[in-house]
């Protein structure tokens, strides 16, 4: 079908979205405003007429079977959604080049403006920090160390509107061998903000995030904000973009649901030793999660100069240094929780040396 844009305001377009009485026609009780949230992309982004594509006309079904979406209220949205051709440009996988390099990647995060934001930021949040804490059992310096990666404390939390980001995504994904997947993958977070922007009662074209779109201090994408995001503030609603407090909340939440164990001593991995006979060769990769026993790696090879608690799983970690020798190391359930997140070892590491640095910063 064709959509011709229309000139509906975006307070139309929310009180349709929302199924509620337009805020231009009085009808009873009045309809509440939308919270009004600065939005500015900064990016102009290309117009074209989405609801026209075939796949796209067939989302706006779904939507209003599934969810009861008002369909012109979607196709006058759409028609104010851009194409963002940044991001996919972002999306396609880098040409080859030098390989991983671990202290490389670290030196980006584990640095001192990462650092001194940190101890300001626990400063400042030092209540809600203790309160996570207690609640979930996720220490305060890995919640610090994964919002300090993200967005180092809120500072880059991304000037992509969100629905022009995964409408692109969604809908025009680059050519390569998981396109059909990725693609998928965007249209379900696609449904998921469009459902949060009904839920939370704000207008979806003021959301901005990653070129990804993914949210807040956080950066959660739409879908982990309405499985794992929590009203930690107690204000009625979750704001992952305005409220440090929402962001501590949902970034223990999300962690607890994905593995993490409250009672698992420090540290998370522990350095290892592998032999030279690489038995052990067979234990890398082998998925995000702890599964061995200390018996079964040292069978392989693979030791430790720390003590290694009993009775607990490991899983062994490789993080390559480029031309310089690989670091092995033997992650427990709390470190793989964290790859949840961010699906790299790297980052993971990387979230626990800078909560490391920040509570040592701190005198902690």
């Amino acid at each position: 079908m064709t959509a011709t844009p229309t000139r509906t305001t975006s307070a139309l377009i929310l009180a349709l979205l929302l199924g509620a009485t337009p805020l231009t026609q009085a009808a009873g009780a009045p309809a509440k405003a939308a919270k009004k949230v600065a939005a500015k992309a900064d990016y102009e982004g290309e117009y074209v007429n989405f609801a026209e594509w075939k796949e796209v006309a067939q989302f706006l079904d779904d939507m209003v079977r599934k969810h009861q979406f008002e369909r012109p209220a979607l196709e006058a949205l759409l028609a104010k959604v851009r194409y963002v051709e940044t991001t996919i440009q972002l999306m396609k996988p880098a040409p080859p080049g030098k390989p991983k390099n671990w202290q490389a990647y670290r030196q980006r995060f584990v640095e001192p403006v990462r650092i001194d934001a940190g101890v300001q930021f626990w400063n400042d949040n030092a209540d809600a920090l203790a309160r996570a804490e207690s609640v979930y059992g996720v220490p305060a310096d890995i919640i610090v160390g994964i919002i300090g990666v993200e967005t180092v404390y809120g500072r880059n939390t991304g000037r992509f509107r969100v629905l022009d980001a995964l409408t692109t995504l969604a809908f025009a994904y680059p050519d390569t061998p998981t396109r059909g997947a990725r693609m998928a993958f965007f249209r379900g977070e696609l449904e998921s903000a469009l459902l949060f922007a009904r839920q939370s009662n704000i207008d979806p074209l003021t959301l901005l995030g990653s070129y990804a779109g993914a949210v807040g201090l956080p950066q959660f994408m739409p879908s982990s904000i309405l499985q794992h995001a929590v009203d930690f503030d107690g204000d009625g609603r979750v704001d992952l973009r305005g409220s440090a407090a929402d962001a501590i909340g949902s970034v223990a939440n999300f962690l607890v649901r994905h593995g993490w164990q409250r009672d698992l001593a420090r540290p998370f991995a522990y350095p290892a030793t592998v032999s030279p006979a690489r038995a052990w060769e067979g234990y890398i990769g082998q998925g995000l999660e702890a599964k061995h026993t200390q018996d079964e790696l040292a069978g392989a090879g693979v030791g430790s100069d720390a003590p290694l608690p009993g009775g607990i799983m490991f899983g062994l970690v490789d993080l390559q240094n480029g031309a310089e020798a690989t670091e092995y190391w033997l992650a427990t359930a709390n470190f793989f929780a964290i790859t949840q997140y961010n699906r790299s070892y790297f980052y993971a590491m990387s979230v626990l040396d800078l909560g490391r640095a920040v509570r040592l910063a701190r005198g902690g």
